[in-house]
């Protein structure tokens, strides 16, 4: 296997949390020197940091967009974990709107079990995904964002305004400690407050691992909201 090959690998890895070269060579069954040699290139690629053996993703600054395939695997637990307790406001029926984010995206084995439900999404993987199990799917249509996979922009904008949804569930990147809301991208944080504004009840799905940060654009507060979902 390649280095091109195996980057996706430690990646995935070092997105649930940082790893010593033992743990990485362990777990990719592959020699110590073999890890050494793959970290230099990942450094010199600016993705990962080491230190006293021990490496971990770079840390990214508020405003630089996470790619998809990295989110995917944080915290993947913590998302299923709220996801379970998300079901509990949807009956079936219901209308419901969903963002492009991970922790949306573990709602959908939920939303198959529930009869007539309607999904509208700005996520155009989320929308392939949601038909391929039968829900009855809207997806926004709009430019579709590189790292995420989420149809933004003037054309997605209204067309989500022209609907109306029972409830809607979105993600951010961090809750502060006053309550406000922010995320990295714009123009997904405008797709929500559609979807907060046409919902007649709108929840937030965040993990424990976002509480007491703050990042480039401001959503809303949590108390705009019916409700924050989390697993803390």
């Amino acid at each position: 296997m390649s280095f091109v090959e195996r980057e996706d690998d430690y990646i995935k890895l070092l997105a649930e949390r940082a790893h010593t070269v033992k743990e990485l060579s362990d777990k990719l069954f592959i020699s110590e020197p073999t890890v050494r040699r793959d970290v230099i290139m990942l450094k010199k690629k600016d993705l990962v940091s080491s230190q006293a053996g021990t490496v971990k993703l770079k840390s990214r600054y508020s405003d630089q967009r996470i790619p998809l395939f990295v989110r995917e695997f944080e915290h993947s637990d913590e998302k299923a974990e709220i996801a379970v307790k998300a079901a509990k406001h949807i009956s079936d029926g219901y209308t419901v709107m969903i963002d492009a984010s991970t922790t949306s995206y573990h709602l959908l084995p939920h939303l198959a079990t529930f009869k007539n439900i309607i999904l509208i999404t700005n996520g155009s993987k989320l929308a392939l995904e949601a038909a391929a199990m039968g829900i009855k799917t809207i997806c926004t249509g709009g430019e579709v964002t590189v790292e995420a996979y989420a149809c933004v922009g003037g054309d997605a904008e209204t067309i989500l305004s022209r609907y109306n949804a029972d409830v809607a569930f979105f993600a951010c990147r961090g809750v502060d400690d006053d309550g406000t809301i922010t995320d990295t991208s714009v123009l997904e944080n405008s797709i929500r407050r559609i979807m907060i504004k046409n919902s007649k009840k709108s929840y937030l799905l965040c993990g424990k691992s976002k509480f007491g940060k703050r990042y480039l654009n401001t959503l809303c507060n949590v108390a705009d909201l019916d409700g924050v979902i989390t697993n803390r």
